[in-house]
């Protein structure tokens, strides 16, 4: 797998340069080396051979990221396992997955009821970083995004959907090299940090990430200012937690500023430039299912942006992937008419994990220029230009982003319903006035006290899915179809 080849090539030719700073640590690629090393020879010693997948705690430290490289070495994929999420949820995970082990660098092992190798306190091994024959059909990761149903869905990615992401990123012309410094904001269970430690590890660059108990967009200007990064691929609402202190930010060294996993604004993208001056910045989209992201839009300092009510282009499909948009009936809409996103090309996931329903329902095969091609729907409502660009105009479904994370507001309803004792309640995305999206929950009820409520749902679901705001009403507004007004609703938070 050349993929593997070049992360050992990367590794071993920039032992003396710095990998990792973890707080106030550096650690160099000789240092990482030994860690995954010793990692592997752990993995080897108490992991079955016939074990595909492996349960990884996301801590932010050397063992953990250590972890996924020697996965890998050996052809296993990891299944990242946030500790702060439910208990409940990560059973799920563990459960559907079918983990049987677990690595963990916690000084005291998150799940006892597991077998569990802690990366932290393993003997000194043989450095080696050689791997094994894997093919391009092996599984990278799984990782779980929200479901409709209330369980949370797998989305498996092989070696050969992301060498292929690799390939298309290399081809856009973004130059790292070994004397980059490159930020990691992204939660481990967020597929946006794959890109944001792969790729500095393949150049041999420096990864700068967010300690887990630091205020995050705090800690980036930091970071920025600081350590002078020139790489970060960030979620947008950072932006908008930043804008405040814009006139203070002055980061000349960067050279490459990504956003993507939720809408980019174009006013606050023409503000945050002035801030990196020198650097180029890119919108990028996907979805997990197509590894990472899939197209991109370079935003232009000196001439006019491509826009659609103020939110940014986001560009033209990436080398491996073939983009196209649909009407209800799978047929291609005509330039500037409004459709389904759909995406094919090698870096589309074999589909969802054990989840043929779900497989039906998203994935479908289509003539497209003279071939029979698997596409994949993104529930996203975009149009293209006669230039090729595409625009994003809403989601198709009730799906949303909250920091980054894709969110399906039917499994917050599943939840609050099941904790209201049937109570019907509807979940709204809205953008609040600092322009990030948060969630509130509107329930068919007289006023009550909501706090037992929410300390229910915490048991339930991650923090990120937690409404922040309630409204009540007596009885939910139909609209002309006779189905629930979700857009009177969601006034109710405006």
């Amino acid at each position: 797998m050349n993929l593997l080849l070049d992360i050992q090539e990367a590794i071993e030719k920039n032992d003396t340069q710095n990998a990792f700073y973890f707080g106030d640590t550096f650690y160099t690629y000789k240092e990482f080396a030994q860690v995954i090393s010793n990692i592997r020879k752990g993995i080897q010693d108490h992991i079955s051979e016939n074990d595909s997948t492996v349960g990884l705690i996301t801590n932010d430290d050397i063992e953990t990221y250590a972890s996924i490289i020697a996965l890998w070495l050996e052809g296993k994929a990891y299944v990242p396992l946030n500790p702060e999420f439910p208990e409940s949820r990560n059973h799920t995970v563990i459960k559907q997955a079918e983990i049987n082990s677990i690595l963990d660098s916690s000084t005291d092992k998150v799940f006892d009821q597991f077998k569990t190798i802690q990366s932290n306190t393993l003997d000194i091994a043989e450095i080696n970083l050689t791997p094994r024959q894997i093919g391009p059909n092996e599984l990278a990761y799984i990782f779980f995004t929200s479901g409709t149903t209330g369980t949370p869905k797998g989305v498996p990615i092989t070696f050969g959907n992301l060498s292929g992401f690799i390939d298309a990123f290399w081809d856009l012309g973004y130059e790292i090299t070994n004397k980059d410094r490159c930020l990691q904001m992204f939660e481990l269970t967020f597929d946006l940090s794959v890109m944001s430690y792969l790729g500095p590890i393949l150049k041999g660059a420096c990864i700068y990430t967010i300690p887990k108990d630091e205020i995050k967009y705090s800690y980036i200007f930091e970071l920025m200012e600081d350590h002078e990064l020139t790489f970060a691929l960030m979620v947008p609402s950072i932006l908008h937690y930043l804008r405040p202190y814009f006139d203070e930010i002055n980061c000349p060294a960067m050279k490459f500023s990504l956003f993507c996993g939720e809408a980019l604004p174009l006013d606050v993208t023409q503000e945050w430039s002035q801030c990196i001056p020198n650097a180029t910045i890119a919108n990028v989209y996907g979805p997990t299912e197509c590894t990472i992201f899939c197209t991109d839009y370079t935003y232009k300092r000196d001439s006019e942006n491509k826009t659609y009510n103020g939110v940014l282009t986001i560009g033209k499909d990436m080398k491996n992937t073939t983009t196209i948009i649909v009407d209800e009936d799978n047929n291609e809409v005509g330039i500037g008419e409004k459709g389904e996103l759909c995406l094919s090309g090698a870096q589309l996931t074999p589909g969802y994990w054990k989840n043929e329903e779900k497989n039906k329902e998203v994935f479908f095969d289509k003539e497209h220029e003279g071939k029979k091609v698997r596409f994949y729907r993104t529930g996203d409502l975009c149009t293209v230009d006669d230039q090729g660009d595409i625009l994003y105009l809403g989601r198709v479904d009730f799906q949303a982003k909250i920091q980054g994370f894709r969110v399906e507001l039917s499994e917050i309803e599943f939840h609050a319903k099941a904790v209201l004792d049937k109570k019907n309640s509807v979940a709204v995305a809205f953008i609040n006035s600092i322009h990030n999206t948060e969630i509130g929950l509107v329930i068919e009820s007289t006023a009550f006290d909501t706090k037992q409520l929410i300390e229910d749902l915490k048991n339930r679901l991650p923090q990120y899915m937690i409404p922040t705001q309630i409204r009540f009403i007596d009885s939910f507004p139909l609209n002309t179809n006779g189905k629930t007004d979700r857009k009177k609703l969601k006034e109710m938070f405006n």
